[in-house]
């Protein structure tokens, strides 16, 4: 009886979880296949201990190791990411998931896709000029009791502040959280720096960005009037790639040529 009421407690535990987050998890899965599917990538299983400092010692591959995952917070044993086959690629906009050009706008704009947890800065010619990872609200907020989605469209940079600015709502009851280079575009959203990228949707509906990168944006790029584009979220185009990823059927992770590869990260970067 005590087996049969964990298990029902576990199972309602877990529904739970995949209502309020599905859309994060099948997103992040779609993203590590469409990752592990580029020729350009290879995608590896992280061992016990390991870190992004330990396997890639030098910072700029670090970083752009970092951005094509998405990510700048820790990395646990089990879990995989895709790396550059190329193991002396320290360029990030060779792994740009935007269109290099748009239709000319003759105005600066900010396009973030919450499919492809990145943005991309373009200039009036409709250059692209700098991407960056980013993570936008999430399906469910249970400090809300409701979704948390970013709203879509078309919207104008109207508020920026420097590195000090905070939430004024969260956490609640009386807000403080950090928003560093913070540039509110809808209300209370808002594009900010974090440390908290996670490489899928896990916000209250602002969009996190890189620290490094928010305050490009903020004191080199937006200005009051810049447009912002926010793409929606395609959660059945999410599902019907979740369900084709299959962690089994991936067989970039060989061993030896994994090793192999860490081994001349780490050894041309002296360590």
């Amino acid at each position: 009886m005590r087996i049969l009421i964990r298990c029902t407690i576990i199972c309602a535990f877990l529904a739970v979880v995949l209502v309020m987050n599905g859309d994060s998890f099948a997103a992040r899965g779609w993203l590590l296949k469409a990752l592990c599917d580029d020729s350009r990538l290879y995608c590896i299983t992280i061992r016990k201990g390991e870190t992004w400092q330990s396997l890639f010692p030098e910072s700029e591959r670090r970083d752009t190791v970092m951005r094509i995952n998405r990510m700048n917070t820790r990395l646990w044993s089990g879990m995989q990411i895709a790396i550059p086959r190329d193991p002396y690629s320290i360029n990030s906009m060779d792994y740009t998931p935007f269109s290099p050009y748009r239709i000319p706008s003759g105005q600066k704009m900010v396009v973030y896709s919450p499919m492809l947890n990145a943005w991309a800065a373009y200039g009036p010619a409709g250059n692209i000029i700098r991407w960056g990872p980013a993570s936008s609200g999430q399906n469910w907020c249970p400090d809300l009791g409701k979704p948390c989605h970013t709203p879509s469209g078309n919207f104008k940079v109207y508020d920026k502040r420097g590195p000090g600015c905070t939430s004024t709502k969260f956490p609640k009851p009386d807000g403080g959280a950090p928003m560093p280079y913070c540039m509110f575009f809808k209300g209370g959203f808002a594009m900010h720096g974090s440390n908290g990228v996670l490489g899928y949707n896990a916000s209250h509906g602002c969009i996190r960005l890189f620290l490094e990168d928010a305050e490009w944006l903020n004191r080199d790029f937006v200005d009051i009037g810049t447009q912002v584009i926010i793409l929606p979220y395609p959660l059945n185009q999410y599902a019907q790639r979740d369900d084709e990823y299959d962690d089994d059927k991936n067989d970039n992770d060989d061993d030896d040529e994994r090793d192999a590869m860490i081994n001349i990260i780490q050894t041309d970067s002296g360590e």
